[in-house]
């Protein structure tokens, strides 16, 4: 129950290569970020589509299933991280059917936002599902029309869906992609070799060595086969609404995310957070890792020392986490340490990337204290968290949110700060330098589309 936010997944493809399945495993342990559950692969050597799944980190997967022994030209990859029925192998990615047009695997980034209204209305039909994840009522849907040919079917199927979706099927001969209308969430396109590769993010790419040509557009329908690469456009929207989080918090730095260095916006966004939000302070520190962008352009605009002053503890999990104790906060001091040679006697400038509920904040600002820091400043190079998200992201409900019951002096009290401040939406929107094609819904409640949601946290399954 910290405040770490957590996006659903990670996926790859690659179509047409030697030691796809290698490769993709590969380019799953650049995606581990956005999915520690489960990892899977799927894979065909021209005759049939195989599965192999694992839950827990890409490593396991790699362990138990030795990618080199994994024959085949075409694979694709998921890495998970579910916002619901956590811990559920029967959820874990690629799914696997076979239906009228043979073998079909899909993995999938996102969230169908009215996938329960279409389960419910397939099981009124007598449907029989085994998982509550999307892809398996996006498999029902395809296997019950009444398209001549699987692409089309697909196609169909997808512009009834409402949501954020990145998918990638793959059938014996054929590996199709498809990204939601809006493109909420990133997904690139890129060469290795005579192979084609499709993935979440590009530092997959740069990990194989693969050369990004290209995002895949919002509503765009790729056919990859033997014959080549075609391009379609299965729906429009009226704008583009790409997820403004994954610069803040879920890519890695060293992404192309939306065309864009994930790099130089979030230290755009650090620099905007000192001109909107001054302080004097001694030092400036983040909250590693993912606000050490921002904060290296927080200390840049203003002038203020950078210095490390918490380190990060990657290695330990839940194993050593005492019930009896103040679970909170052993996990705060089991990942954090703070460095009392840089914070005794310092006035500290903290740079986070965004407030949830405000607790692991709470807990660092005494560590802090208690290692010498005579003022603690904090500074969100993001807007206040104030709304849930119905677009992938494992919001908490509106009444989890700090932002969303206090005021940001209440906020400030709470913590245990001397100051308190936020990037504002519209400053945030102006480092991207784009600023009409971001949902920012999670900040300001814009929905780019209707949901019938919009306040409550209501997930099938």
């Amino acid at each position: 129950m910290l405040d770490e936010l957590h996006e659903e997944c990670g996926i790859i493809g690659i179509f047409n290569g030697e030691n796809v399945c290698r490769n993709v495993s590969m380019g799953l342990y650049a995606l581990q970020h956005r999915g520690q559950e489960s990892a899977g692969i799927a894979y065909t050597n021209g005759e049939k589509v195989r599965v192999r799944k694992s839950m827990g980190l890409v490593s396991a997967l790699v362990r138990e299933h030795n990618p080199d022994e994994l024959k085949g030209f075409a694979a694709i990859g998921h890495v998970r991280y579910g916002t619901r029925d956590s811990g559920s192998p029967a959820n874990t990615q690629p799914i696997l059917v076979t239906c009228k047009w043979g073998y079909l695997a899909v993995v999938q980034n996102g969230c169908i936002t009215n996938a329960c209204e279409l389960r419910a209305e397939m099981e009124e039909a007598g449907h029989i599902f085994q998982t509550s994840s999307d892809c398996e009522i996006l498999l029902h849907e395809i296997a019950r029309t009444k398209a001549d040919c699987l692409a089309s079917a697909i196609k169909t199927v997808l512009a009834k869906l409402k949501g954020c979706f990145c998918f990638t099927f793959l059938t014996k001969d054929t590996m199709y992609v498809a990204r939601d209308g809006f493109g909420f969430r990133p997904l690139a396109l890129a060469r290795l070799g005579k192979s084609w590769a499709v993935a979440s993010e590009t530092c997959a790419f740069d990990l194989l060595g693969a050369d990004y040509v290209r995002d895949i557009q919002p509503g765009e329908f790729l056919t990859i086969g033997r014959e080549g690469i075609l391009s379609e456009s299965f729906i429009q929207k009226n704008r583009k609404a790409h997820c403004i989080f994954e610069y803040i918090y879920f890519a890695r730095p060293d992404s192309k995310i939306f065309e864009q260095s994930c790099d130089k916006i979030r230290r755009k966004m650090g620099k905007k957070l000192a001109e909107e939000c001054p302080v004097e302070a001694d030092i400036v520190i983040p909250v590693p890792d993912s606000s050490t962008t921002a904060a290296l352009g927080y200390s840049q605009a203003s002038g203020i020392r950078f210095e490390i002053g918490l380190l990060r503890n990657h290695y330990v999990g839940r194993t050593f986490i005492d019930p009896t104790q103040n679970v909170r906060e052993q996990k705060v001091r089991l990942k954090f340490n703070p460095i009392e040679g840089i914070l005794k006697n310092k006035r500290v400038c903290v740079v986070d990337d965004s407030i949830v509920r405000g607790t692991t904040l709470k807990i660092l600002t005494k560590m802090l204290r208690d290692a010498g820091a005579v003022e603690v400043h904090i500074r969100i190079a993001s807007s206040p968290v104030a709304h849930p998200c119905f677009y992938g992201m494992d919001f908490p409900s509106p009444g989890e949110l700090s932002a969303s019951a206090m005021t940001p002096v209440e906020i400030a009290k709470m913590l245990g700060v001397e100051t308190l401040g936020y990037l504002s939406v519209n400053g945030m929107r102006e480092c991207t330098g784009d600023p009409d094609s971001y949902c920012c819904a999670c900040f300001d409640a814009n929905y780019p589309e209707y949901t019938g949601r919009e306040n409550e946290k209501n997930r099938c399954g």
